[in-house]
């Protein structure tokens, strides 16, 4: 329910005072969904969450529609909210990907890179260095053209092939994302097994590999309960940029143990306690999860939503 007042701002000397929330719900999530949103939908759902204050929306996806059908609709969907004075990112695979984003105005792409051997193969069909080398003129090219390189790393906590993954490995490939270019690092954790600890232990790694935290963001998932607690972990550490997912959507096609992505609500309610900034209006985004939740035939994962759109999600 919702009450005045609440959450009661409390902040901390060791956190930022803003953060900026990269919002994934309109292509990570609806990406995992079986049915297919249509393509008003989704711009509907775009639009919404910017008039919620959002200002990173990743926007779609221009992937081969065999192999992510729910987002085949790039070409017609990007057009219907390119004039949104947010950021826009879009994820491309390759070259052709690329080439697609770009005919259509695109100023803000991304690429999607493994930490390991096994996911890379599962997900890109090729060994990590022949990933880095297929997005290396991906790239090139878009910083040529003046556009922003996202590079998303999955993986980086822990594989469900491989098991652990060690630090150094996921640092070398940080490394390589941002010696090709990337002008900003999402660290993935696909499955959701990271904690604190291991998330400290990363950023220091990457820290002492000249990696500055300023191009670092986060990507937690779930599936344990740690997405919170992981993201505190992370903003004691410096980073100002964390992924979400609005209502908690998504998770990961090619990793079956994966559930869904931290949820912005969620993240904004901790983050309105901490007296951290985010220029985000909670009410409308609930408003707009809850309007999405509909669409979707099924109630939305996220705690904030449900107490703050008063569903009733208990069973009897």
């Amino acid at each position: 329910m919702t009450v005045p007042g609440l959450p009661m701002a409390v902040p901390s000397r060791d956190l930022p005072t803003r953060v900026r929330i990269h919002e994934v719900g309109a292509r990570d999530g609806l990406q995992n969904e079986q049915a297919t949103v249509p393509t008003e939908v989704k711009a509907a759902f775009i639009r919404r969450l910017a008039d919620a204050g959002l200002t990173t929306i990743e926007a779609t996806s221009f992937v081969h529609p065999k192999w992510v059908p729910q987002l085949a609709d790039a070409e017609s969907l990007f057009p219907m909210v390119a004039d949104l004075p947010v950021a826009l990112p879009v994820l491309v695979p390759n070259e052709r990907g690329l080439d697609r984003a770009l005919a259509l105005g695109a100023r803000r792409v991304a690429v999607f890179a493994s930490a390991t051997e096994s996911f890379a193969k599962a997900n890109l069909n090729r060994t990590v260095d022949e990933a880095l080398a297929m997005f290396e003129p991906v790239v090139s090219r878009a910083k040529s053209e003046d556009v922003h390189v996202r590079g998303y790393l999955s993986m980086c906590f822990g594989d469900p092939w491989e098991g652990a993954v060690p630090i150094a490995q996921v640092v070398k490939v940080c490394r390589a994302l941002l010696d090709m270019g990337c002008d900003e690092l999402s660290l993935g954790d696909t499955i959701g097994v990271a904690t604190p600890g291991h998330v400290v232990a990363l950023l220091a790694a990457l820290d002492e590999a000249g990696v500055p935290v300023s191009a670092l963001g986060v990507h937690f998932h779930d599936t344990y309960g740690q997405a919170l607690a992981n993201t505190l972990a992370a903003l004691q550490q410096g980073v100002t940029t964390v992924d979400a997912s609005a209502g908690g959507l998504g998770g990961c096609p090619y990793a079956k143990s994966a559930t869904g992505n931290l949820a912005t609500e969620d993240l904004v309610w901790m983050l309105r306690g901490l007296g951290i900034d985010t220029g985000i209006d909670l009410g409308r985004l609930v408003a707009t999860s809850t309007w999405m939740a509909a669409h979707l035939g099924r109630p939305s994962p996220s705690r904030t939503v449900r107490a703050l759109s008063h569903e009733d999600t208990e069973e009897h």
